[in-house]
């Protein structure tokens, strides 16, 4: 009991690391790929916990759907050969029952599995009275609710260490990424709950190698709390998501040449350089807002003699001559296409908001 006791926590240090790596292969696969994968991972001194696919859950039938149960005492393993700490990803309660008899530092739950409340619950009830951390992976679509539902459902069992993966959204037309990562949500969790360590999934968001460094080094100046990253030591013959893994010896390069950033600095002339500029940035808010207002109050009007006479209050030619003009000035001062179109959009559908109240009063 004192062995145990002693293991738990040092996962529970282990686990407030900033930045945390976690890092091995995304699928269990011989018990000889796992050691070798640990030994050479550990060689590294920058991987904090090692993580392996024991059950994959695949889109289609057919796929390598994970080793199961047989390669979790590789991982107990590894960890005893290593020092290691050791994390999968469960799915059931069956799969966290067994994870826990082996002795598994960290658990997290998948994307496919946080899109299903009754999944999270199932697990959520089979680690009620156990004190393990658990990590929960964004679901597949962009949906925060679901997200803080599965936080929620694993704090409720009596959780308390309790991290967030980020690991990207599927979203339909998106070519770059395997999963477009949306920064924006994962901001948007962090802002609600600053008290929970978030991670970043660059393998996932990526799908392919050649990006990941530039993936992950954008988690980092957007402060996140570590990374996760796939690593086989034969990524191209491994037997899922081969284009994107490394091999550990490549991860401890990528690690060094990312500039990891601090949040904050013991410097008064920084701060009040930054306070002086945050005044600024405040009062722009402020204009902004009141101008905002005012083009408001200006669509009532629009939306007034619409009703009066019986005009719809979309007119696609206007608006797709504001968004012309509206990029194209864009441009004009440095405002990327890409931001203009979504803001466009935004200020349009509350133009529309007013009208339609100005129509239906």
């Amino acid at each position: 009991m004192e062995t145990l006791t002693a293991q738990k926590q040092d996962i529970k240090e282990v686990i407030k690391k900033s930045p945390l790596i976690i890092s091995g292969p995304c699928s269990a696969e011989t018990e000889d790929q796992v050691m070798q994968t640990a030994i050479r991972l550990a060689a590294t001194g920058k991987v904090d916990i090692m993580r392996a696919g024991i059950w994959k859950p695949r889109t289609r039938p057919g796929s390598f759907e994970g080793i199961g149960t047989k390669g979790l005492p590789w991982m107990q393993q590894a960890k005893k050969e290593t020092g290691l700490p050791v994390a999968v990803e469960v799915a059931t309660a069956k799969q966290v029952e067994d994870a826990l008899h082996f002795d598994v530092d960290v658990l997290w739950v998948g994307a496919r599995t946080t899109v299903n409340p009754f999944s999270v619950q199932e697990i959520a009830d089979a680690l009620k009275g156990v004190k393990v951390p658990v990590l929960i992976k964004n679901p597949i679509n962009p949906d925060l609710e679901l997200w803080i539902g599965g936080m929620e459902r694993i704090a409720k069992a009596g959780i308390e260490d309790l991290g967030l993966i980020h690991r990207g959204f599927s979203s339909y037309g998106n070519t770059e990424y395997r999963n477009a990562p949306m920064w924006h949500l994962a901001i948007e969790m962090k802002r609600r709950y600053p008290g929970i360590p978030m991670i970043n999934d660059p393998s996932h968001i990526c799908g392919r190698r050649d990006i990941l460094q530039e993936v992950a080094q954008k988690a980092i100046d957007l402060d996140f709390d570590g990374l996760i990253i796939e690593s086989h030591i034969d990524p191209d013959n491994a037997w899922s998501d081969a284009k994107q893994q490394i091999t550990p010896e490549v991860l401890a390069e990528m690690l060094e040449a990312i500039r990891w950033r601090k949040d904050d600095v013991a410097s008064a002339e920084y701060h009040a350089a930054l306070e002086k500029l945050r005044q600024q940035i405040n009062q722009l808010d402020d204009e902004l807002l009141q101008v905002l207002s005012t083009r408001m109050k200006v669509a009532e009007k629009i939306g007034e003699y619409k009703k009066n006479n019986d005009i719809t209050i979309l007119q696609t030619n206007r608006w797709n001559e504001i968004l012309e003009r509206a990029v194209s000035k864009g441009n004009k001062v440095g405002l990327s296409e890409d931001f203009i179109t979504k803001y466009m959009d935004a200020v349009h559908m509350e133009s529309i908001h007013h009208q339609n109240k100005i129509m239906n009063s």
